[in-house]
């Protein structure tokens, strides 16, 4: 098997109420001088009235709407005075000001103000053309150095936003089942790693609907931040201690290939990956799991078939997902999947029930 590398955490994480209100002397301790703020204008909007104010000069940048190398070119040039970069939004912004720390040299702070992935725990980022499609995922050498969660602003979050964060993360269990499955030997970087995957998927389905309810009624209840951490902590801990074993597999390589779908840009990336877990599961011939699922995913309204993304040509959009799940590099050849037939064969599938 090939060797670990663990980046298990970022260095400061806290998720409480109120945490927020911390951060000017965590930047005073570090000796922190100028400060660079990314955003997005409905994640400020969302942040602004928990956000404090800081004792150094801040300069704010506004990101244009993918995580793209022509964006975090942009900012770097704009931000290449800061010494510490702050970085508030969902995962794209998040994912843009990781790129841009490991660009300038700097350290990160993470607020997330949505629960839609692990890109606040993750030292990597997924990067999209400016058309939205996918293109590839970067892993920086230095984990984030600070990630605050602060929850009334999380359930106070669209709710969509909140269930595709748990289909993404569900993901967690049977990517990492099936990329350490046949290794005869573990080391306990991944067992770790599994225990973490295996424990998404236990909580989500425990308490995944009290926890859309309490968004719903937007109360920050037990169920509801066991939800979060795990879909940002738990979630994130997959990779940082599985690494290659614990990233990504199939459901991962088939919303690669819808994003080259046009009409799945206005579906959100947890919703495209949750459709993959089902494809993955068919390409596995576990069709007893899928059957076992679908009731929660109904439940949690999440993608079932290609009905659900509203698609009015689903030959045209299975074959153009199957061509792009395959490419080289893609981690669904981890599967030892690796003609386009085989994909197309797998949402067949699906589609038919």
């Amino acid at each position: 098997m090939k060797n670990v590398t663990v980046q298990g955490a970022p260095a400061i994480y806290k998720a409480e109420s109120g945490v927020l209100k911390e951060l000017p002397e965590w930047l005073a301790d570090q000796s922190f001088t100028k400060a660079g703020v990314i955003h997005g204008e409905q994640s400020w909007k969302a942040a602004e009235p928990y956000f404090p104010d800081l004792t150094i000069p801040v300069q704010f940048e506004q990101y244009h709407g993918e995580c793209s190398h022509e964006e975090v070119a942009r900012l770097s040039e704009s931000l290449q005075d800061r010494d510490v970069l702050i970085s508030i939004g969902g995962g794209k912004v998040l994912d843009l000001g990781k790129a841009c720390a490991d660009r300038l040299h700097i350290p990160v702070v993470l607020i997330p103000t949505l629960a839609s992935n692990c890109a606040p725990w993750t030292p990597l980022s997924v990067f999209y053309d400016n058309e939205g499609n996918f293109e590839e995922y970067i892993i920086y050498p230095r984990s984030t150095w600070m990630l605050l969660v602060e929850p009334e602003l999380l359930v106070r979050a669209p709710e969509p936003y909140f269930r595709a964060g748990i289909g993404d993360t569900l993901a967690k269990w049977y990517e990492a089942d099936v990329l350490t499955r046949s290794l005869a030997s573990k080391p306990i970087a991944v067992d770790i790693a599994l225990h973490a995957a295996k424990l998404c998927r236990d909580v989500l389905i425990q308490d995944g609907k009290a926890a859309v309810e309490a968004v719903r009624q937007q109360a920050v209840v037990p169920a509801f931040m066991r939800v979060v951490e795990t879909i940002i902590m738990a979630g994130g801990m997959v990779g940082g201690y599985g690494d290659s074993y614990g990233r990504i597999a199939g459901a991962h390589s088939i919303h690669n290939g819808l994003t080259q779908v046009p009409a799945t840009h206005a579906f959100l990336h947890g919703e495209k990956v949750a459709y993959g877990i089902l494809v993955q599961l068919a390409l596995e011939g576990r069709f007893d799991e899928i059957e076992a699922l679908t009731p929660y995913y109904q439940e949690m309204e999440l993608p079932v078939t290609l009905d659900d993304f509203n698609l009015n040509n689903k030959e045209e959009a299975i074959s153009i997902t199957a061509e792009h799940a395959v490419k080289p590099g893609e981690s669904i050849r981890l599967m030892n999947v690796m003609e386009a037939e085989q994909v197309e064969k797998a949402m067949f599938q699906i589609e038919k029930g």
